[in-house]
């Protein structure tokens, strides 16, 4: 899992030099807003979603709040890592979510009108690698969807990570602006896509909160974030294979 888990993730809120409150977050799970990539344009990547999880219960039973990134695959329907969902000792879960959950989807910016948030109300996880489905309160409509991979990728392919995590690790926090970045495919498992970033710098990564977050080509979405270095760095990131989860992918949501 990347650095901060959805529900994983221990925050504290400190006041800042000007008063203003910063999270921070320690601990081991997902990944954060793409680090060292470029913002994306209002209408770029409709299909990015941001997953926002609040009063997460902890072991002490005190709580927190995280988030994770998706992508849509259907109008209700969204595609993120497995971890991202799990119960209070971090195992990850199936079923209605533990916790108030929502996706927010439409738009680069979440202060744009055209972002529509609405609740995650059941989560499918994956038997094979970290990959989950999560299903919508009710359809998105107008909104353009990925396609599912079915074949893996080659050495050398060049894929899209677009994602809403942190730009850095110092003082992680979720990002209220699409970020993206390219990548190139270094090589395959049975399971798994690893990735290096390739623009707009070298270093180029998903972070903090890109856990879940779309590797795509096109309309095609080839792998999902799942873990890697702390960001930014120039190494390899691990990603879960998208194609050979599209049949269960399809059985799940019916399509």
């Amino acid at each position: 899992m990347r650095k901060v888990t959805l529900a994983g993730m221990v925050t504290a809120v400190i006041a800042g030099a000007a008063g203003a409150a910063t999270m921070l977050s320690t601990g081991s799970g997902p990944a954060s807003a793409v680090a060292d990539g470029a913002d994306a344009g209002p209408a770029q990547f409709p299909y990015a979603v941001k997953i926002t999880a609040t009063d997460i219960p902890k072991p002490d039973g005190s709580t927190y709040d995280s988030a994770c990134s998706a992508s849509l695959i259907s109008p209700e329907w969204i595609v993120t890592a497995g971890h991202c969902f799990h119960d209070v000792d971090k195992n990850p879960v199936s079923g209605p979510p533990q916790y108030k959950t929502t996706a927010t989807i439409g738009a680069s910016d979440l202060s744009s009108p055209k972002a529509v948030t609405v609740d995650v109300v059941d989560v499918r996880q994956s038997s094979v690698n970290d990959i989950a489905l999560a299903k919508l309160s009710k359809p998105v409509t107008g909104v353009k969807t990925l396609q599912l991979a079915t074949k893996p990728p080659k050495k050398g392919d060049q894929l899209t990570l677009a994602g809403w995590g942190a730009t850095n690790e110092t003082h992680p926090v979720p990002s209220t602006q699409l970020r993206y970045g390219k990548v190139d495919v270094s090589s395959t498992t049975d399971t798994t896509v690893l990735v290096h970033g390739s623009w707009p710098h070298p270093d180029m990564s998903a972070c903090t909160y890109d856990s879940g977050a779309p590797y795509f080509s096109g309309n095609t979405l080839v792998s999902v974030e799942s873990t890697g270095p702390g960001c930014p760095h120039t190494g390899d990131e691990t990603t879960s294979r998208v194609d050979i989860q599209t049949d269960w992918i399809k059985q799940e949501i019916g399509g």
